[in-house]
């Protein structure tokens, strides 16, 4: 390393020093690609290393998990062997990814961590539980098992950080979230970090939460600047058939697509995978494992588009999500700022497109007016079409692209290539023949990205 280069390693290392973490865990950050602190970072990090209780609103994709995840390692005591932090989360998803997060940061040292879900063998946790566990993350129902079952001792906790909050709220898991705290100590550190405030997160806040210190990065109950909206006027016989035209015309790199329902995630599934689309489907009624399995495959970019109901995909945090489609309109505010948050995250752009009918008009309104903002209008004009036309059309290359019609390579902090660095699957490559739909060869995928390159995507994207 020359003396630029360590200048500028020290310049980054001073970035996350100056707010009281430690120069091991700054390394490690920087290992990681995270050179600078996020705005919610800067500010919560210092008030949870001051003790204070903290109620930190900002939206989903603002590096929220890190702003908790790091004071609490360092005020934590690697030597202990009881619970001493204990992450409450509302799904399973969000909770095996906080536990991952965890895991980075703390390789090599002696504080275990432990995500307890419903859907995984009871058993294994018991197991896990009766060694030294430091940190626990889960979700508020099996939480509640453990606790009935006396397996799993809270009295000693002193960090408890309710994630998702508002969550947690519109699941309808707030009542047992109340019973969970009870079983903390009073003494505990307390931190809540949400999207949103509802006025039922701040009567939770009152009543167990000592002063807390109130951080709010971005507008109240809006959706982040970085993501584009649309809505888009139909009938709900002509939303298969729009859908597909919009993929094939916005060329997303990878998108989640949210239905209300778990039968209409799956009708809808079967219809893009018969249109030849790489897709799969995440909804309640799956397995844990393959939940887990689906999400590892639209984590390394194996699928391009992941249908999903709401509880199933909250706190959904996966990079390179360029597009949202909300084929169903959410039912309220929050859910639309939790579904577009999927989208336009880390400072990246995307683009959230929402259809709907003229019954559902009113929710759209009631959208607008609790978010304060308005969602640009499309009408198509499709209101003839049949669900099955599209399939009938001929499908232009639907290589993944933004938008823009540009690559998305900056999932890992990397830029666009340029339109000359481009792989376009109509020029080719000698020799080997590519897919209409996905550009992709069939001999490609063995060569290593470059460092600039987004993670896999020469394994998987045609580039």
């Amino acid at each position: 390393m020359n003396k630029d280069q360590e200048k500028k390693v020290g310049f980054y290392l001073q970035e996350f020093l100056k707010l009281g973490i430690s120069e091991e865990l700054s390394e490690i950050l920087l290992k990681h690609g995270i050179a600078k602190p996020t705005p919610i970072q800067e500010q919560a990090i210092p008030a949870v290393m001051e003790g204070n209780d903290v109620i930190a609103q900002a939206q989903t994709g603002t590096g929220k998990t890190l702003a908790f995840i790091l004071p609490i390692l360092e005020k934590m005591d690697p030597n202990a062997v009881q619970i001493q932090a204990l992450i409450v989360t509302p799904t399973r998803e969000l909770a095996l990814q906080i536990t991952d997060e965890v895991l980075k940061l703390t390789k090599d040292s002696d504080i275990d961590v432990l995500a307890v879900y419903g859907g995984q063998d009871v058993d294994k946790q018991l197991k896990k539980l009766k060694k030294n566990v430091q940190i626990v993350v889960g979700t508020p129902g099996r939480l509640l098992d453990h606790i009935r079952r006396n397996t799993i001792d809270l009295s000693q906790v002193d960090f408890l950080v309710l994630d998702e909050a508002d969550q947690m709220l519109h699941i309808g898991f707030l009542d047992e979230v109340e019973r969970i705290i009870k079983e903390t100590p009073a003494k505990r550190q307390t931190m809540l970090f949400s999207a949103t405030i509802p006025a039922e997160i701040r009567k939770l806040a009152n009543k167990h939460m000592k002063r807390p210190l109130y951080i709010q990065v971005e507008k109240t109950q809006g959706p982040a600047h970085s993501v584009k909206q649309i809505a888009i006027h139909t009938v709900d016989r002509a939303k298969q058939g729009t859908l597909v035209e919009l993929i094939q015309t916005h060329r997303p790199f990878l998108a989640v697509i949210f239905c209300r329902t778990k039968r209409r995630v799956t009708k809808l599934y079967e219809v893009l995978k018969s249109n030849g689309f790489d897709c799969d489907q995440l909804h309640g009624d799956l397995s844990q494992s393959k939940r887990e399995q689906v999400m590892k495959r639209f984590r390394d970019a194996e699928i391009q588009l992941l249908v999903a109901t709401d509880v199933a995909a909250r706190g959904l945090d996966v990079e390179g999500v360029t597009h949202v489609f909300n084929y169903d309109i959410p039912l309220d505010p929050e859910s639309y700022v939790h579904r577009i948050g999927r989208t336009g995250r880390a400072g990246m752009k995307g683009l959230a497109i929402t259809f709907y009918s003229s019954a559902d008009k009113p929710l759209l309104e009631a959208i607008e007016k609790g978010l304060k903002i308005s969602i640009p209008k499309q009408d198509l004009g499709n209101s003839d079409i049949k669900p099955e036309a599209a399939s009938e059309k001929k499908r232009p290359d639907s290589k993944r692209l933004t938008s823009a019609g540009k690559k998305n390579d900056s999932r890992k902090g990397g830029q666009p290539k340029s339109k000359d660095d481009r792989f376009s699957h109509e020029k080719g490559r000698k020799g080997k023949s590519s897919s209409p739909r996905t550009g992709r060869t069939k001999t490609q995928g063995k060569k290593k990205p470059s460092p600039t390159a987004s993670r896999n995507s020469s394994k998987r994207r045609g580039r």
